[in-house]
């Protein structure tokens, strides 16, 4: 009995020490909710959860946002985790692909051309790699620009979207960088063995391209032709503010990291958590998502989407992998291709000075800092990054330059969408 009675309060112990630093975690978050909270109360007070509920499915239904497919494959990671990629071939007739169903793949049974008995050159590859928290669909306005223009690669990172939890953490050893960039090169050997390649990267697909370089510099210097690098950063991740005041950030780089263990050690008890205050996550999402405040209300809602389908084990894995990212020693390596460098001036997570940095390492390279944008600059102003990617794949060849890529990037529904 005493031992019993010893166990017991050793565990009443850890359990109030554990709530002690919750309730610490509550605080800090509170201060990231705070404006976000404050605008979901005034909602409250005029419209009823029942009637956000049904505009929240009407935007569902209604938006085409996230149904562009292609041509499926899978890609195996070198601890065996299966990796979903899609392919959007280029049509013979150069035209673009507008069939949700079909992705722009080239038709069964069609043949690469052959001049003189020679098979034809690998057509260019772009290869886009999503953010964290995402998945492939958040390129969906730049993918429907570009789809029968130019091959595209789109994927999800391991444990995103529709690949395999990543089998790794299952034997306890944590998610990082640099497992990432190995994935990418897993992609890359299976969906674009050959020909040249244009590396297109989002926040954390950013990153996943720069420990790509790292690891391998010979595929940067022999076969990419360019790279974008959109809303991301090189390091020093763990300075980030997230706009807000020194004591609200201390404390939730303090306590954040452990909260997040703990969430998701409890996975299903906080996803039931997490739809019961859709309200409250919807405010914040709007605001680490956008930097505007006309943001079409279907385009919001397919970011509540994206971040929403990632399990809270996932976020809880991924997150300590960006404190530790420094990828800096590796920009040289992209020295000597074409590299277009984005972010909004109004990013919260990974901010436009990150951008800067990268862009002082790498002098040539094209700076476009957009007004008006968050984190999810793609989504937000999908005309502008659209223009400047097609800009970058025109100067490489990748495009030609009568293409007509600018419509296809409206937030307009493409027919046949």
């Amino acid at each position: 009995m005493s031992e019993i009675g010893a166990g017991d309060a050793v565990t009443t112990a850890a359990t109030a020490v554990g709530w002690r630093r919750a309730g610490i975690a509550g605080a800090a978050i509170g201060v990231i909710a705070a404006g976000a909270a404050a605008g979901v109360a005034v909602e409250r007070l005029t419209v009823g959860r029942g009637m956000r509920k049904r505009a929240r499915l009407a935007l569902d239904a209604t938006g085409p946002y996230g149904s562009l497919r292609g041509l499926p494959g899978r890609a195996a990671a070198d601890d065996g985790t299966e990796l979903y990629y899609e392919v959007d071939e280029v049509e013979p007739d150069g035209a673009a692909g507008t069939d949700a169903g079909s992705g722009g793949a080239a038709a069964p049974g069609t043949r690469r051309r052959r001049l003189f008995g020679r098979k034809a050159p690998a057509p260019v590859t772009v290869v886009f790699s999503h953010g964290y928290c995402l998945n492939q669909d958040s390129w969906h306005f730049q993918r429907a620009a570009l789809r029968g223009l130019v091959r595209t690669v789109h994927w999800d990172q391991r444990s995103h979207g529709r690949s395999e939890r990543g089998r790794a953490h299952a034997q306890g050893v944590t998610v990082g960088i640099d497992q990432l960039g190995r994935d990418l090169k897993a992609v890359i050997d299976a969906a674009a063995p050959e020909g040249r390649l244009v590396l297109v990267g989002h926040s954390m697909g950013g990153m996943t391209m720069m420990a790509l370089a790292d690891q391998y510099p010979a595929l940067i210097r022999d076969r990419v032709a360019a790279i974008a690098l959109i809303g991301t950063s090189s390091g020093r991740l763990g300075e980030v503010d997230f706009g807000l005041p020194v004591a609200g950030v201390n404390a939730v780089r303090r306590v954040l990291p452990g909260v997040l263990r703990a969430l998701g050690s409890q996975a299903e008890l906080v996803e039931r958590g997490r739809r019961a205050t859709a309200d409250l996550f919807a405010g914040l999402i709007k605001r680490y998502s956008f930097g505007s405040r006309d943001v079409d209300p279907a385009v919001e809602r397919f970011a509540e989407r994206l971040i929403e389908s990632t399990p809270i084990d996932v976020v809880a894995e991924f997150y300590p992998a960006f404190t530790e990212h420094d990828k800096s020693g590796a920009l040289p390596a992209f020295l000597d291709v074409p590299v277009l460098i984005l972010a909004g001036d109004k990013d919260l997570v990974t901010p436009s000075s990150h951008s800067e940095t990268i862009a002082d390492q790498l002098p040539d390279a094209e700076l476009v800092i957009v007004p008006d944008a968050g984190h999810l600059v793609m989504l937000e102003h999908p005309e502008t990054v659209t223009d400047r990617l097609a800009d970058l794949l025109v100067r490489v060849g990748a495009v030609p330059a009568t293409a007509n890529v600018g419509g296809h990037g409206s937030t307009a529904q493409q027919p046949g969408d």
